[in-house]
């Protein structure tokens, strides 16, 4: 059996007055990922324990099997997995944000959803100014980096900046043990960006500059059982963010890199539904994320949110659904990680809506898929963690 797991982030959503009391889900053209709830079977995923920050390392870890109740870390040590960074005992990840600060208040956590090429430049400025034999900068995609601090401290509080838009941002700033020295670099990272000819540019065209670093979901390394000690499959991961892609190296999938997958709007999407396809030639197992329903959501953008859960639909979903239809070894499981409603633009801890297809699969009442129809499936309500074997427990033997 090959299996395919697709993730659109951050979909689910509140219904709202400007859609008739539909969510944007609903309001979405969708009629691949309808066809799979419809022939198939689903229901509702809590995939933010109760005690857990509703983030996408939270959910994704849960949606790959792992209980993120016992042992996790933050989502910086993926991140450097991902870029290939090993990290030691005594080190700690963070991830680090180019941001838009502005009169005391976060602006923007992407800085506009800066260029991978323009932020490569404003980092490696931010390592050479800043960084020491124990404290290392490393360039990510886009607004998403990365900060190695050896013989640091994980204990602090911080925030993700996401969480903060439009927000002042004195009170989220780092607290706790260590803390002191991450606002430091945070705040000395500030005239290094103001001095940067990238960002001189970018003011100049009326974009938004990089302002400052964010530091935050800093991590220690762990190790965990991987998918193939778990289930005997293989497989790859496919995602622009890596994040993502981090969670997957630490399940001992394979990261594919996919050209123009950006993370946003503008992402490859026929280029990752192609590559997941080619995976499954050799693999039995694909985890293809797209992250762009997520920030459209985080941009506070309704039109852009029903066209990235479009674009989904009609290209990732619909290339992936028109080979699922012409075989009978294959199966798929959609779901979004966590709701990410834009009225909040930040990320909810009520349990999304999954559905699942495959041969022998007994359909229920599902009709579409949505927030509403998962009402109407047979699942009720199952724990994140144990949603990866409902799926593949009825095509293999766990």
């Amino acid at each position: 059996m090959k299996f395919v797991v697709l993730i659109g982030d951050g979909m689910g959503d509140y219904p709202r007055d400007d859609l008739g009391g539909r969510t944007v889900l609903e309001a979405a053209n969708t009629p691949n990922m309808d066809w799979i709830a419809a022939n198939g079977r689903g229901g509702f995923a809590q995939t933010i324990p109760p005690e857990m920050h509703p983030g996408s390392d939270v959910a994704n870890m849960e949606i790959m099997g792992y209980d993120t109740t016992c042992g996790f870390t933050g989502r910086a040590v993926f991140e450097a997995l991902s870029m290939g960074r090993h990290l030691h005992d005594e080190d700690v990840a963070f991830r680090a944000n180019l941001v838009t600060l502005e009169n005391g208040y976060m602006k923007d956590y992407s800085a506009g959803h800066i260029t991978t090429q323009e932020a490569g430049e404003l980092i490696k400025g931010i390592d050479e100014a800043l960084g020491s034999d124990t404290l290392r900068f490393y360039p990510g995609v886009s607004y998403r980096h990365l900060m190695i601090w050896s013989g640091g401290n994980d204990s602090m509080a911080t925030t993700p900046p996401h969480d903060i838009i439009g927000k002042e941002y004195e009170e989220h700033l780092p607290k706790g043990d260590g803390s002191e020295f991450i606002r430091s670099i945070m705040e000395n990272s500030k005239p290094v960006l103001e001095a940067s000819l990238i960002n001189k540019k970018r003011l100049a065209t009326g974009k938004l500059p990089a302002n400052s670093v964010w530091l935050w979901g800093q991590g220690k390394k762990l190790s965990l059982k991987t998918i193939e000690e778990k289930y005997g499959i293989m497989g790859g991961v496919i995602s622009a963010v890596d994040l993502i892609k981090g969670i997957g190296v630490v399940a001992g999938l394979k990261p594919e890199f996919i050209p123009g997958a950006t993370g946003y709007i503008d992402t490859n999407y026929r280029g990752k539904a192609e590559a997941a396809l080619k995976i499954l030639e050799t693999r039995d197992f694909v985890y293809l994320h797209v992250e762009a329903p997520d920030e459209a959501a985080h941009n506070g953008d309704v039109k852009m949110k029903i066209k990235a859960i479009e674009d989904f639909d009609s290209i990732v979903v619909g290339i992936i659904l028109e080979t699922l239809k012409s075989r009978n070894d294959m199966a798929v499981l959609l779901t979004c990680d966590h709701r990410t409603p834009v009225v909040e633009r930040t990320h909810t801890r009520e349990p999304v809506p999954f559905c699942y297809y495959g041969p022998g699969v007994e359909k229920d009442n599902m009709t579409s898929y949505s927030e509403k129809a998962a009402e109407s499936g047979v699942v009720k309500m199952i724990k994140g963690h144990k949603l990866l074997d409902l799926f593949l427990g009825d095509f293999i033997t766990l």
